[in-house]
Formats: C-alpha cells, structure tokens, sequence
C-alpha cells in the first residue's frame, strides 16, 4: 500500500470517527440545560414523563436525571383504603409505567425548596391531564429530593401522593 493510500484511508477513518463523535454528541445525555439549574431538572422531570398515549417515554433522557442509586416510592390507600408504600429503582419505575395507552401530561402548579449546602428538597405540587391542554384528572405532592455533586443536579429520590376526599391538598401548597 502507498504512502498516498495509507493517507487517504487515515483521513477517511478520522472523519468517519469525528462525524461519529459529533452526532453522539448531539444526542448525548445528560442535556446541560436539564441539569444545571433546580429549575432545569424540575422541568424535565415533568417533560420526560408527560406524552400522548402509545408513546414510549424518553427514559435515557430520564436516566440522566437521576442518580444511578435513586429510589422511586409511590403511596396512596389502597381500595380497602389502607395505607401503602412501594418502593423501587428508577429502571423498574420505568418498566412498570410501560407505554402508557391514555394520554398523559404532568404539570407543576406550585413548589416549595428547601436547600441546606448541596442538598436541596422540593415540595411539587403537581395536576395530570388525559390531554395537553385538556381539564385537570388528578393532582397531587411529589416530594424530590437532589444533590448538587459540584457540576451538575442529581435527583436523589422522589415518591408522590395523589389528592383524595380524605386527602386534600393544603391550600398553602396549591
């Protein structure tokens, strides 16, 4: 093989790797704007799971939000109306809510941070929609709770209650 050959094919090999390197870039997570700010990983914590029906879930996007040991619980009352809690890792969160067949739009209505050095806890108070812009089916409190490593946020772990007749949201929260 010629000097001119082994040139040619190196240039190739290099601009097929930094094509490469630019488009895994592009898509390349976390988003800078999703983590830099409260305000930044808060909304999208809320866009990842928002979506019409039939539609997966960005759960990379998600991933990148949450730090690899987070923990997800969900509670409510049960239809004997007990009390309950379920706990889990984001990737069974992620399997378990699947692909959802109805529409589903989550908002944040109202919040309350509470931040002591690189910890921070936010209170969100949040409504559901069958439809984007359709009426309020449900509401409710995450509680979230991050970590700030120095560069970025890192949500630590959240758990929600839904809104019931025996469980209001406190005006203060709304």
């Amino acid at each position: 093989m010629t000097t001119k050959h082994l040139n040619a094919m190196l240039l190739f090999l290099l601009l097929g790797v930094t094509a490469f390197a630019q488009e895994s870039n592009t898509n390349a997570y976390p988003l800078q704007a999703d983590v830099q700010t409260l305000d930044g990983i808060l909304k999208a914590y809320y866009d990842v799971i928002s979506g019409p029906g039939g539609q997966p879930r960005d759960w990379e996007r998600d991933t990148s939000l949450h730090h690899p040991d987070a923990l997800i619980s969900i509670t409510g009352k049960d239809k004997n109306k007990n009390p309950y809690i379920s706990t889990q890792k984001l990737s069974e969160y992620h399997k378990s809510f699947g692909v959802p067949k109805k529409g589903f739009w989550e908002y944040e209505i109202s919040r309350e941070t509470q931040t002591f050095g690189n910890i921070t806890h936010v209170w969100s108070t949040y409504e559901t929609k069958e439809e984007k812009n359709g009426p309020v089916t449900q509401r409710g409190i995450n509680s979230i709770q991050l970590y700030h490593d120095g560069t970025r946020w890192w949500i630590l772990s959240w758990m929600f209650d839904s809104e019931r007749t025996d469980n209001p949201i406190p005006k203060k929260y709304q």
